[in-house]
C-alpha cells in the first residue's frame, strides 16, 4: 500500500499545527492533488482509503477519481495524531508557551504519543491489507501517521511534503517499508501536524 499525506490545508498555509482539527484544502492543496493524480509515481490501486478528516478525504477523492477507483472509504484509525494543547497554534506560539519543547522532542500532556497513535493506525492498516489481499491500496492520511509508521521500523523522522508518501507492505502483521515517493516533486509546503 502507499501511504500519502494530504494536500496543503488552510492551516498548513498559515503555519498552524492541525492535529485532529479539520481545516479544508487550499486552492494550492487541490492543485497538488490534481497534479499528483497525473503523476507516473501514482500507479493503479484496488482501493482508496482515507482518514475521515476533510483535507484527506478531499485529496483522496481527487486521486480516486483520476485512477477510476471508488468510492473512497474512510477509517478513523487513519486520523492525524491529537496535538493536544498545541492544536491550532503556530510554532512561535508553541515556543512562547512551552519554551524548548519543540527542539527537545518533549510534548505536553494531551499530545498523542506514537504508541497510542500506532495502537489505532496499525489495526486500520491491517484492515486495509485484508480488504485488498493480493492487491494494492492508496491510503490518504497525515504526516504524523507516516512518521509514526516509519519510526516503528527504525527510520528517523525526515519531513514529508504534502502529497509525499511511503510504500509499505503489511504481511501477517509484519511491516516492511518500501521507498518514499513525492507525487508533487515541486511541493515545498512546510510540514505541520
Amino acid at each position: 500500500m502507499l501511504l500519502v499525506r494530504h494536500g496543503q490545508s488552510e492551516w498548513n498555509a498559515v503555519g498552524r499545527w492541525q492535529g485532529q482539527a479539520d481545516p479544508v484544502l487550499t486552492d494550492l492543496g487541490r492543485d497538488q492533488a490534481s497534479a499528483a493524480a497525473r503523476s507516473r509515481s501514482l500507479g493503479s490501486f484496488d482501493a482508496v482509503v482515507s482518514s475521515p478528516l476533510q483535507r484527506s478525504v478531499d485529496t483522496a477523492t481527487v486521486l480516486a477519481d483520476a485512477i477510476g477507483v471508488g468510492p473512497v472509504l474512510t477509517d478513523a484509525g487513519l486520523m492525524e495524531r491529537d496535538a493536544g494543547p498545541w492544536q491550532g497554534l503556530t510554532r512561535a506560539q508553541i515556543e512562547e508557551a512551552w519554551p524548548g519543547m519543540l527542539a527537545s522532542g518533549d510534548r505536553p500532556d494531551g499530545y498523542e504519543r506514537d504508541g497510542a497513535l500506532l495502537a489505532r493506525v496499525m489495526p486500520a492498516l491491517a484492515g486495509v491489507a485484508d480488504m485488498v489481499a493480493g492487491g494494492s491500496a492508496l491510503v490518504v492520511t497525515h504526516a504524523g501517521v507516516v512518521y509514526a509508521v516509519e519510526g516503528t521500523c527504525g527510520e528517523r523522522m525526515v519531513r514529508l511534503p504534502n502529497l509525499g508518501g511511503r510504500w509499505l507492505d503489511l504481511d501477517d502483521g509484519n511491516l516492511v517499508l518500501g521507498p518514499r515517493v513525492d507525487l508533487v516533486p515541486d511541493a515545498t509546503i512546510p510540514d505541520l501536524l
